[in-house]
């Protein structure tokens, strides 16, 4: 069959099974010839309104079918035209700038495509970064027409547009270029050496090797495992045996030799670290137990007191972390300066009154609470009508009796008064203040050591041998201090005041002495310089007792001849007060040491002052916080304080 039209020539041969094509095109319509071509492939064409000119070319030979359309797409493809193949045998021309927005096939290994179809091909990258071969491709694809090379980095892919032999030839290169980066990974297991120490002597060695430009992928990346002591290689095949070559010789056997340092310590104490570093040391020497037994040795840490020093022999990587623990625990530690106000007001009342009768046919009235049995005195009495003496129970009862007594002693009737007022107080009034070092207890004890009756044994020859202990009363105040973040200060804190009890007041005189004893453990969080309130106790008591005859005793007023009243009122404030201050360098405690220095002078001064006049002894200038104190919760004590005072009375 031969068509004509215009300058065209057109020539095709039908076979029973195959068609040929021969074409000559000069000077013909761009859409002229996409017709006639897509008529001559059965194609259906949608051509872009853009698309437009004159083409000229000429074929020699016959062509079939697939060489016809490849013909068709190059011709198209010289005038900067694009053909989309779309579904059912649809054809779009498009000019080939445009060709990257639209939609086109997704080549395959199966369906790569042919020639010059535009085709996008996906292709995963594994052993090279994406994104460094990105640019080297867009410098050989048709970035201008319909080519173009994207890569994205979570997934290292690569997104290929552009003509079908154009992206063959580039999937070519990054098949070679990844072959070329394949890094395979080599576990070098150690006999002697420390894999931690070759690891920094081969590291040293690549960075020489980077002053000779050599490129990042023929260096080898050497890494330490601590655990197996091995040191694994990965890099290109020629510079990852290098690299075992020079681990290998690295790791020869050696003699072993004394490694010992004399390390001097700024402000820790030798004999304090000691400990601390075995137990380190040990564990360290632990985990490398089965790592390199041929060079392992026991580690010994010893303390010399007199230098304060610490002599060190053990392994040279275990010196190394050792000598790095002695840096970070050999540092100057901060203080904490503590204050306290240890307030305390004691007050007690007293009065015991009784009338005991006694007849010798009728029988007694006796009351023990008044310390003067009358049945004790009568005997005296008797004894001393006949020979002028005292029996021991009467004399031992006179002079353990306070107050007054009076009676008369008269054929069979006898009687006897006794009457006792008492009247005590204690005040108690400490400023303890104390320095010591962060987590370190330090104790302030202010006090005296009285005899105590421990035991008594009566010997062969009626000696009384009795054993004496001594007990410490006063003040003491236990704390131990740790410093938080922020400035704040953890307090663990014991304080005790204890005095000896009046002996007045004691009901068990002769047994020993009575101690007074307030005890507070406790531990607060408070921040430096701030006053708190750590224990306190107000509290006030009221015994009032009457022993007397029945009915008797009832009488108005004449009813006291036949009774006993004893009646005693205690009154207690008690309050402790405690101010820590940090103190981290030489001047803030130079600081608080002038402080302390002027108010003991200004104190002084005022006492010297006063001379011999009485003024009270617990006032607001005794009272007080040194500056910067929180002065209005002292207020608040010396109010409660004076209250046991009130004017006028008790």
């Amino acid at each position: 069959m031969l068509l004509l039209g215009g300058s065209v020539l057109l020539m095709a041969s039908s076979l029973a099974w195959s068609a040929e094509f021969s074409a000559s095109f000069k000077g013909t319509d761009i859409q002229e010839f996409i017709n006639t071509v897509s008529k001559n492939l059965n194609k259906t064409v949608i051509i872009d309104p853009s698309v437009s000119g004159t083409i000229t070319v000429r074929s020699y030979d016959m062509m079939n079918e697939e060489q016809y359309y490849q013909f068709f797409l190059s011709v198209l493809d010289v005038y900067g035209f694009t053909v989309i193949p779309m579904d059912n045998n649809v054809l779009k021309i498009i000019r080939s700038k445009d060709a990257k927005s639209t939609s086109m096939p997704l080549a395959t290994d199966d369906q790569p495509g042919i020639g010059d179809e535009v085709v996008t091909r996906v292709v995963p990258v594994n052993n090279v970064a994406a994104r460094d071969l990105a640019p080297l491709l867009r410098q050989l694809n048709d970035n201008a027409g319909a080519g173009s090379v994207v890569h994205y980095e979570p997934s290292n892919v690569l997104l290929m547009t552009g003509r079908a032999g154009v992206i063959k030839r580039l999937m070519t290169i990054v098949e070679r270029v990844d072959k070329t980066g394949d890094r395979n990974v080599t576990s070098i297991p150690l006999s002697y050496a420390s894999s931690t120490e070759v690891v920094k002597m081969v590291n040293e060695l690549n960075k020489m090797d980077e002053k000779s430009a050599l490129p990042g992928m023929l260096t080898a990346n050497v890494v330490a495992d601590e655990r197996t002591n091995s040191v694994l290689v990965r890099g290109e095949p020629n510079s990852r045996q290098r690299v075992i070559d020079m681990i290998k010789q690295l790791d020869r056997q050696q003699a072993v030799q004394g490694n010992t340092k004399v390390i001097y310590l700024k402000y820790a104490k030798a004999a304090d670290l000691v400990e601390v570093l075995t137990g380190v040391g040990d564990s360290i020497q632990t985990d490398q137990q089965n790592a390199l037994p041929a060079l392992r040795k026991d580690i010994s840490i010893k303390a010399h007191e007199q230098t304060n020093s610490l002599i060190v022999n053990a392994a040279p990587d275990i010196m190394r972390d050792l000598e790095q623990v002695i840096a970070q625990l050999d540092i100057r530690r901060p203080q904490v300066l503590v204050e306290a106000i240890i307030a305390e007001v004691q007050d007690a009342d007293g009065m015991n009154l009784g009338v005991q009768w006694a007849n010798k046919n009728a029988g007694t009235t006796q009351f023990t609470n008044t310390g003067l049995p009358i049945t004790t005195m009568i005997a005296g009495a008797d004894q001393y009508r006949r020979d002028g003496t005292l029996n021991t129970a009467a004399s031992s009862a006179l002079s353990s009796f306070n107050g007054i007594a009076a009676g008369f002693y008269q054929g069979n009737w006898s009687m006897l008064m006794t009457a006792l007022s008492s009247n005590s107080k204690n005040d108690i009034l400490a400023t303890p203040s104390i320095v010591t070092l962060d987590n370190m207890e330090a104790t302030f004890n202010v006090g005296q050591e009285v005899p105590v009756l421990a035991g008594s044994q009566t010997t062969s020859g009626d000696n009384v041998f009795q054993t004496v202990e001594r007990k410490t009363v006063g003040i003491k105040l236990k704390v131990k201090p740790q410093i938080n973040e922020g400035d704040s200060v953890l307090l663990e804190i014991e304080q005790e005041v204890s005095s000896v009890a009046d002996a007045a007041s004691s009901s068990s005189t002769n047994l020993g002495a009575t101690f007074n004893t307030r005890t507070v453990n406790n531990a607060v969080l408070v921040s430096s310089g701030e006053t708190v309130v750590v224990g306190g106790l107000l509290d006030k008591s009221t015994n009032e007792s009457a022993s007397k005859v029945p009915l008797l005793g009832d009488i108005p007023v004449l009813g006291h001849l036949f009774r006993s009243n004893s009646q005693e009122t205690k009154k207690r404030n008690l309050m402790l007060f405690i101010r820590p201050s940090i103190i981290r360098d030489r001047s803030q405690y130079q600081s608080a040491s002038a402080s302390k220095y002027r108010s003991f002078s200004a104190e002084e001064d005022k006492q010297r002052d006063v001379g011999n006049g009485e003024s009270g002894l617990l006032n607001n200038d005794l009272l007080r916080l040194p500056e910067g104190g929180n002065a209005y919760t002292f207020r608040q004590v010396q109010s409660s304080i004076v209250a046991f005072y009130p004017a006028g009375g008790k």
